[in-house]
């Protein structure tokens, strides 16, 4: 990869090595039955590892975007602001937990004293959780990742990123569509970098009928950290009736200790 003013994280060799072994293996077609058997076991404990984990983070917002830029990027700035404007507006911010725009946002929101926390994943290049996070779990499985990034969270920001953030916005667009959840935020921040795919999406999708032009009218495009926590926190107010409230308490019984 070209770096431009050291603006860009190059990272060599990405994608050249498998992924987990045990990930690849699972995308490989059937099996055998125990080894099926054994592997829904895992993936079913990596699901309770993240709910023991994230029960407690209280409101949420996720944070999605590349890996790959450094902090004299302006969208890492961008990011840094919308963090710290989520924090200051009452909401822990929830991103991937690795570097660049997800560094960003957590740091924003340890800038002000916020809660900051990190689903990570394991790659073949190691991606290490990022130095300003309050608690993190590392997923071994994408889906069961993305599935823990929308659950906890009563909105999406997204920032400019490669195949995986543009993955992660058209899940939640697609689950926002077909009301699985229903009127959460979803804002895109960098006009200038998102205008193609929504000229893209208004000029084929919308005219191919596709989609609803209602689809494309659910996202919020700003260029404003302020401007997108003042639409999450409008709606979060009146569709959730959020209120910050005490969280909830851990249970000794569950074997849920506070954290140290």
């Amino acid at each position: 990869m070209t770096i431009e003013n050291n603006e860009i994280i190059a990272i060599d060799g990405w994608g050249e090595s498998p992924g987990a072994p045990e990930v690849v293996r699972f995308l490989e077609g059937p099996q055998r039955r125990m080894a099926e058997l054994a592997r829904a076991l895992r993936i079913f404990s990596d699901f309770v590892r993240g709910f023991r984990a994230l029960h407690f983070i209280g409101p949420c917002v996720t944070v999605f975007g590349s890996a790959r830029f450094t902090e004299i990027h302006p969208y890492y700035r961008l990011a840094r602001m919308a963090g710290a404007e989520l924090a200051k507006a009452g909401f822990t911010v929830m991103t991937g937990g690795g570097p660049g725009i997800m560094e960003a946002a957590n740091r924003g929101a340890k800038d002000v004293g916020g809660r900051s926390i990190g689903c990570n994943i394991v790659l073949p290049q190691e991606q290490k959780p990022n130095p300003y996070l309050d608690e993190w779990i590392t997923f071994r499985y994408f889906f069961v990742r993305k599935v823990m990034l929308v659950k906890y969270s009563y909105a999406f920001i997204a920032l400019p990123g490669g195949f995986g953030t543009l993955d992660e916005i058209f899940e939640t667009a697609t689950l926002i569509q077909t009301a699985k959840i229903r009127e959460f935020p979803l804002v895109l921040m960098g006009k200038e970098f998102w205008q193609p795919l929504l000229e893209f999406m208004s000029e084929r999708l919308v005219k191919a009928r596709t989609i609803d032009a209602v689809d494309l009218e659910r996202i919020i495009v700003t260029d404003s950290a302020e401007e997108a926590v003042q639409a999450i926190t409008e709606v979060a107010k009146r569709k959730f009736h959020l209120t910050y409230g005490s969280r909830m308490k851990r249970r000794w019984i569950f074997g849920e200790r506070a954290p140290t």
